[in-house]
């Protein structure tokens, strides 16, 4: 069973770091393009960086320099790298893997993806 399963949310101060992981089952991920995408409250959801299998990198503007995203193929895990964390950051975070190997060049629309997880949820608060 084709399967992503996002993990490390939880409650971090304004400033703080986390690391999210993305592991995946029932593919060969090193295959895939992988992206992560948050969804805030009441908000649409946003693409947040992507990943190629070559490991080629894209971001959303508003995570440039705080934001990193890499893969590990040998442990068929993608993980995003989040410092000085926001309160903006907050949201249900989604990894999703799409048809091919390379990022779109609207990879952020989230229309490409074919296998979405189930979501990690980050608050950041004082």
């Amino acid at each position: 069973q084709v399967q992503l399963v996002e993990s490390g949310g939880g409650l971090v101060q304004p400033g703080g770091s986390l690391r999210l992981s993305c592991s995946a089952s029932g593919f060969t991920l090193d295959d895939y393009a992988i992206a992560w995408f948050r969804q805030a409250p009441g908000k649409e959801r946003e693409g947040v960086s992507c990943i190629s299998s070559r490991k080629n990198t894209q971001y959303a503007d508003s995570v440039k320099g705080r934001f990193t995203i890499s893969r590990d193929n040998t442990k068929n895990t993608v993980y995003l790298q989040m410092n000085s964390l926001k309160r903006g950051s907050m949201g249900v975070y989604y990894c999703a893997r799409d048809f091919i190997r390379y990022c779109r060049s609207n990879w952020y629309t989230g229309g490409s993806m074919s296998t979405w997880g189930r979501g990690a949820k980050i608050t950041v608060s004082s």
